[in-house]
């Protein structure tokens, strides 16, 4: 069962409203141990110091500020408690904004807000927000670190992201080959077809369809060098990246976007990966020992493991 990584109130006006605060998102992601190959045994990492190799014992380990090359300021923790901010336990909405006004950019984890106790002022500033079609902006703090958030309501309950602030949002501008691109002229012929290109590809978003294929396939991997299997890597060439008839690309892609969705009535995002997944990536899987061959367990594995249905997020 889920556990609450932060409770309290949310805070508006005189309106408060306890609300225990649940991760919205379960990293699937693959983590590998480091192993010494001659004995099998984890390997520690250690803090030691950058001119002798030596361990530094915890006692003897503090913070400092890099100002210059190799010079720093020591910051002690007495001096940064009184800056830390006060854990009020309360989420305090300082504005309701429309949706559309918030870059998708600024978002950063999500989170499920559950009622406290109190279900009514949740489910009535939920359904406030929702008619209106606002965000709730505000700020809280969470393990001595203060968060800018934004609250939405979907389908009657509330959905909070925690969001970066506007100075750490890295400008397009200061980018190499950004600046300008907005200056660029194309033809209508290519706007056309571009925006054909578009049309056809286009269709609702529909999470569950989409899978982390490469998860997939590690863990396939991972099961089966378990059960004593090895695998071998079938070789694909990379598709071309170098575009030498812009038109006649869009027009060739129009093409092949329309005759996927012939061949797949539901025109699904997996009708349009069609011919992508020709040249993926495939394994097959054979004995340890490298013997054998199709008649004696060569066994295909092109598709990856079973796959798991991912829960629609938020």
């Amino acid at each position: 069962m889920p556990r609450p990584v932060w409770s309290g109130t949310i805070s508006f006006g005189l309106v408060a409203i306890p609300v225990k605060l649940y991760s919205a998102v379960n990293s699937r992601s693959i983590a590998f141990n480091q192993l010494d190959d001659r004995t099998m045994e984890r390997i520690r990492l250690r803090k030691v110091s950058a001119s002798t190799g030596e361990e530094v014992p915890p006692e003897h380990i503090i913070k400092g500020y890099e100002i210059t090359d190799g010079n720093y300021v020591v910051v002690d923790m007495d001096e940064l408690e009184p800056l830390l901010p006060v854990a009020t336990k309360t989420i305090d909405l300082e504005e309701f904004v429309d949706l559309d006004e918030i870059d998708p950019v600024f978002y950063n984890a999500s989170y499920l807000l559950a009622p406290d106790k109190l279900a009514k002022p949740y489910a009535l500033l939920a359904r406030a927000m929702e008619d209106g079609g606002k965000v709730a902006i505000g700020r809280f703090v969470m393990r001595t670190k203060q968060y800018l958030a934004a609250i939405r309501a979907v389908e009657g309950h509330l959905v909070m992201s925690t969001m970066v602030f506007a100075d750490e949002v890295v400008d397009p501008a200061s980018i190499p080959g950004v600046d300008g691109v907005e200056d660029e002229v194309v033809t209508e012929r290519e706007m056309t077809m571009a925006i054909s290109l578009v049309e056809s590809m286009s269709g609702p978003f529909e999470p569950e369809k989409y899978h982390d294929n490469y998860r997939e396939e590690v863990l396939s991997l991972i099961e089966r060098k378990a059960q004593g299997l090895g695998f071998e890597a079938v070789e694909t060439t990379a598709p071309s990246t170098n575009v030498v008839d812009l038109m006649a690309a869009l027009e060739a892609s129009v093409s092949a976007a329309k005759a996927a969705r012939e061949r797949h009535p539901a025109g699904g995002p997996e009708a349009l990966a069609e011919p992508r997944a020709k040249g993926a990536s495939k394994m097959r899987s054979v004995p340890a020992s490298g013997e054998g061959d199709a008649d004696d367990g060569v066994e295909e594995a092109a598709a990856p493991a079973p796959k798991r249905r991912a829960r629609k997020s938020a």
